[in-house]
């Protein structure tokens, strides 16, 4: 029963979060400088035409009968049109999601090993020189700009070394997998088109890499943390004192405990790049939502900005309550 409690105070916040964040991104698209109308209908557009185009899509009325218009279509399954595409933003956003969805699930997998390896090996290692590889590791991670380390992967790996292609998801000549997911290297794999396969891997390597490193420096912070925590608990000293492998007591009697915050984090970590991937596409070219999205904001393009945090706040808010019921279970004190 209080399980059942704590899950549904944890849905009930949906309630309150996702309209908070449709109310505040749709005032601050509505209060920023610039005419979508006069984007939309051309420089040599006559006012008439500008004021059917201003009435057709609603933007002659006042804000808050707008936000309500809008809220109105987004509760029927409704995002909108784009300005900038003349599609439905869900049609566009069902076409670009598949990459992102891949290049965040890459970054993650990647990201993650090394850092819970990183984190466990500076706890173990307190005040070594391994402890302080890995802090000044996690703190360079939380510091670089991720558009700048993108482009010194590309200078570096792309235009010096010609390892690693920079941009988009295929070579041009590389044929499109048929798609059954979305996501070119699952789907190159189920059909068994291994060069097309090849050729995603390779163009998703740096900027998956790139990504990573958001990744790598929180949640090996927060291992680290964790196992420092961990490794003073008595049940670790019992078992050192019983005679237990130091590998024994490390990996399976504190990290398991250990691990509980991290699965958190890694969560949290994973909504965050599913909505913040927008720098690192817009920098390596990778069209997914961060790269359409980032198109609509410079051409003043509001709704699938405001739709793109709309479902951003939804991914993050799913994801932690996700997190904190599997939280529950795991450790049933909270």
């Amino acid at each position: 029963m209080k399980r059942l409690t704590f899950v549904l105070r944890r849905l009930l916040l949906l309630a309150f979060v996702l309209p908070a964040v449709s109310l505040i991104t749709f005032t601050i698209s509505r209060v920023i400088p610039g005419d979508p109308v006069a984007l939309m209908a051309g420089p040599t557009a006559n006012p008439t035409t500008r004021a059917q185009l201003r009435e057709a899509w609603g933007l002659d009325q006042p804000l808050a009968v707008q936000y309500l218009i809008y809220m109105q279509r987004v509760a029927q399954g409704d995002l909108g049109q784009s300005f900038r595409s003349g599609r439905s933003v869900t049609t566009d956003f069902i076409t670009y999601i598949p990459a992102t969805v891949e290049l965040a699930t890459a970054a993650l997998l990647l990201g993650t090993p090394f850092a819970v390896l990183g984190g466990v090996t500076a706890a173990v290692r307190r005040d070594t020189a391994w402890d302080y590889l890995v802090r000044t590791v996690i703190g360079l991670g939380i510091s670089l700009p991720v558009f700048w380390f993108g482009v010194l992967l590309i200078i570096v790996f792309s235009a010096q070394l010609e390892w690693l292609p920079a941009l988009g998801r295929l070579t041009v000549d590389t044929p499109i997998p048929p798609t059954i997911t979305g996501l070119y290297t699952v789907d190159a794999l189920l059909t068994g088109n291994f060069n097309t396969l090849r050729d995603a891997l390779l163009h998703l390597v740096l900027p998956a890499f790139s990504l990573a490193i958001t990744v790598v420096a929180p949640i090996g912070r927060i291992t680290r943390t964790s196992m420092i925590s961990a490794l003073q608990q008595d049940y670790v000293r019992t078992a050192y004192a019983k005679g237990a492998p130091p590998r024994r007591a490390v990996y399976v009697h504190a990290l398991r405990n250990a691990l509980l915050p991290v699965i958190t984090s890694i969560g949290l970590a994973y909504g965050l790049l599913l909505g913040g991937a927008v720098v690192t596409e817009t920098v390596f070219s990778w069209p997914g939502l961060g790269f359409y999205v980032a198109n609509s904001i410079l051409s003043l393009d509001f709704q699938p900005v405001i739709s793109f945090t709309l479902l951003s706040a939804l991914v993050y808010v799913g994801i932690n309550t996700l997190v904190d019921i599997f939280y529950s279970v795991l450790d049933p004190r909270v």
